[in-house]
């Protein structure tokens, strides 16, 4: 489970302590965008130096320097970016240097902070304990209906990773029972997987649900289910805890989600 160790971010509990993996929180910030928060968004209205600070602040908390980060532009499609040390910083300090154009990193190299940003969207964590590749991916509902947890599965496998021992671990999103979709949207999710993750609940507005749905894809891609883990917090729900675009109609700020190996 997550777990609040600091006033800025939640940390995945683990038995193996040389993966890190975080979630940053909204309060304990120097952001005036809302006021006094951690948004950790560069691409929004907001002044970027505090942004930096708010980045810098936790860097510190990781205890990775934030020009050991690696950033992805997001564009909401299943591009998966194979990076290196020498990928340090794209992204860290500024929006052009980050990596264009996808919306998944994965990597094997120490010391190597992967890092995206969500507002309701889940955030998907992946490590192998075994070979000791690690990923991150962003999967709003276009991501995760178009199955970016069976292209980041295919991703690490072709690069090494053992699916047999490869853990996906889905963080803090928008809950289904409050995240409501148009037919439009609803439509675009697979036959196979709408009995469990859609519910009607009004003419033309269903519920769905985004975990349960990255779940189910990653699952059908090898991952065993007994290493498929979902934390319960929900983005919408806990005002205090997280921004939240649908809650917020759009005019909020942005969590950090990360993970690193050490050595």
């Amino acid at each position: 489970m997550f777990v609040p160790k600091t006033n800025k971010v939640l940390y995945w509990q683990q038995e193996k302590d040389d993966i890190s993996i975080g979630f940053t929180m909204r309060q304990e910030g120097c952001s005036a965008y809302p006021e006094n928060s951690l948004n950790m968004g560069l691409h929004i209205e907001d002044d970027e130096n505090l942004v930096i600070r708010n980045r810098e602040m936790v860097a510190e908390d990781t205890g990775v320097p934030l020009d050991d980060w690696i950033l992805a532009e997001q564009v909401h499609g299943t591009e998966i970016e194979l990076v290196t040390e020498s990928d340090r910083g794209r992204g860290a300090r500024d929006l052009h240097t980050a990596i264009q154009g996808a919306d998944g990193l994965i990597t094997n190299k120490e010391n190597t902070l992967l890092a995206g940003f969500y507002a309701d969207c889940v955030p998907l964590y992946f490590m192998d304990p075994v070979t000791d590749w690690i990923g991150i991916a962003h999967a709003g509902w276009k991501g995760s209906v178009n199955g970016m947890a069976h292209r980041m599965v295919e991703a690490m496998s072709s690069c090494g990773a053992n699916v047999e021992t490869l853990t996906m671990i889905i963080g803090p999103s928008i809950s289904g029972d409050v995240y409501t979709v148009d037919e439009r949207v609803s439509a675009q999710v697979d036959e196979r997987y709408r009995p469990y993750v859609l519910k009607q609940i009004g003419e033309n507005a269903w519920g769905l649900d985004l975990k349960e749905l990255n779940k189910r894809v990653a699952m059908e891609a090898g991952i065993k289910e007994e290493n498929v883990f979902t934390s319960s917090f929900c983005t919408y729900k806990e005002e205090e805890l997280f921004f939240s675009h649908r809650r917020d109609e759009g005019q909020t700020g942005r969590m950090l989600g990360f993970i690193v190996r050490s050595k």
